[in-house]
């Protein structure tokens, strides 16, 4: 054994004095380090167990250039600061205090005597999963006082491991939300008697067109910054809350841009979501907007309507950057030839079909001199960039828009929204429920964190499209489907 990993150590067998109330031991497979190699800090007071063959693991995945090599050489260099970093009493196990700044109290154990335990003849042998699975069993018949949980990704393991009586959790620290259907929708429905509970005490004025007014009562502590309220009962209302001090809330008044008269490059809201989509996107104090629905529901055509508007009429921004990860629905076709914008270009067949549709819209003077000078004026301040390529980059005064953002992981998502420079906007796009990238559900995507953490945000504002409006068959298949 070389001097390095003389210091693994085996767990001891008794408890901690200083627990008051018994603690879980959790045994992490590798697929959990490679997801988010901070695991070692997020479980609190529990200790954690790392088998032997979860450091083999790692140390075959470190070598690469994708996420989760990075990860695994994250992980690794975070258990060598542990290990190298304590001489004491290592038999204890390693605290993670200090390391975790307070996050964790538990203690890191690892693995280094043999495993005696006899799986079933169904399980091979030399297998990393089942090697895995017979540590958790080992560790439960040496320490029968004590609650050992195996910690993967992997689902078939964690069934494996329930077959034999292992208690067995998925890693949800990286899970905004167990349930997708309680994410932030970013409108409230007021209650029928709204009026009657709110309507003491309430100041009004107006101010640019827009009428304000200030409310007090029992719906203020629900409400965000930047939420949409509405009421149809009678005299339709629809409002955008803009500030919340203590007990009351201020709110203003929409502009309709389903009226025809406010018409963004040719483009009307059809329904009340996409009117509440429009007031966001058209309000240059709004520096963050995501925008989530099915398919059909008008997300990227508004965008780039709204887009349109603001850098080649308003002058707000001076180009327009559209990018989106390069996820296949099927099988992947290869490599593809010409500059970075030619590669990219397969990807945005949406871009190029909302694009037909806004300079259709938009071209109906000019002829075809007209047209085609319009078409390269609006293909001049649209550009296309890659994902691999926007690490170290700022962009100043642009409307970035990121489309089918799903597929991100929260990691990805913060490299990107974090290019933002001074006077640029930033747009989300995306489906939770079309997700292609492996290992990403709808409560651990990218785009399901962003929502989550701007949510009340003065700058940030949030809409869930829920009405198709592309066709009378798209909605029917999207419905029935």
């Amino acid at each position: 054994m070389t001097q390095s990993k003389s210091r693994v150590v085996s767990i001891s067998s008794r408890t901690p004095k200083a627990r008051a109330t018994p603690t879980k031991l959790f045994v992490l497979d590798t697929n959990v380090l490679m997801h988010d190699p901070t695991s070692l800090y997020r479980f609190e007071e529990h200790d954690i167990f790392l088998p032997i063959c979860t450091l083999e693991e790692l140390d075959n995945h470190k070598k690469g250039t994708l996420e989760v090599n990075r990860n695994a050489r994250q992980a690794s260099r975070f258990l060598d600061g542990l290990v190298g970093g304590f001489e004491n009493g290592i038999s204890e196990g390693i605290p993670l205090n200090k390391a975790s700044q307070g996050g964790a109290t538990g203690r890191l154990f690892l693995q280094t005597e043999p495993i005696s335990v006899q799986l079933p003849s169904s399980f091979a042998p030399g297998k990393a999963d089942n090697e895995i699975i017979a540590v958790c069993l080992h560790l439960q018949k040496k320490l029968p006082k004590r609650h050992i949980v195996l910690v993967s990704k992997d689902i078939n393991m964690r069934i494996k491991a329930r077959a034999l009586n292992v208690d067995a959790e998925d890693y949800f620290n990286d899970k905004v939300l167990e349930d997708s259907d309680l994410l932030y929708t970013g409108m409230t429905e007021l209650p029928a008697d709204f009026w009657e509970k709110h309507g003491k005490g309430v100041e009004s004025w107006q101010q640019g067109g827009a009428t304000f007014y200030k409310i007090t009562g029992p719906i203020v502590p629900k409400l965000l910054v930047n939420e949409f309220v509405y009421t149809e009962i009678d005299t339709p209302f629809y409002a955008r809350v803009i500030a919340i001090e203590g007990k009351s809330a201020t709110l203003q008044t929409l502009r309709d841009f389903g009226h025809h008269k406010n018409a963004v490059w040719g483009i009307t809201a059809r329904n009340r979501e996409q009117n509440f989509a429009m007031n966001l996107l058209m309000n240059p104090d709004v520096d963050f907007v995501t925008l989530l629905g099915q398919a059909g529901t008008g997300k990227t055509l508004l965008t780039l309507a709204a887009g349109l508007q603001l850098t080649l009429d308003q002058k707000i921004y001076n180009e327009i950057i559209m990018t989106r990860v390069t996820v296949p629905v099927g099988e992947d076709i290869g490599f593809l030839p010409g500059t970075e914008e030619e590669k990219m270009t397969p990807w945005m067949g949406a871009l190029e079909d909302n694009l037909d549709v806004l300079m259709g819209a938009d071209n109906h003077e000019g002829g075809d001199w007209g047209r085609a000078a319009s078409n390269e004026l609006i293909r001049s301040r649209v550009k296309v960039k890659s994902l691999n390529f926007m690490r170290g980059r700022t962009f100043l005064n642009k409307l970035l828009i990121i489309d089918e953002a799903q597929n991100l992981t929260p990691k990805q998502m913060k490299t990107l929204v974090t290019r933002a420079g001074p006077g640029t906007k930033v747009v989300c796009l995306g489906n939770i429920a079309q997700i292609d990238t492996p290992y990403l559900t709808e409560g651990s995507s990218g785009l399901t964190y962003v929502v989550d953490r701007f949510k009340g945000w003065a700058h940030a504002g949030h809409v869930t499209l829920q009405r198709g409006e592309r066709s009378r068959l798209a909605d029917y298949a999207a419905e029935i489907l």
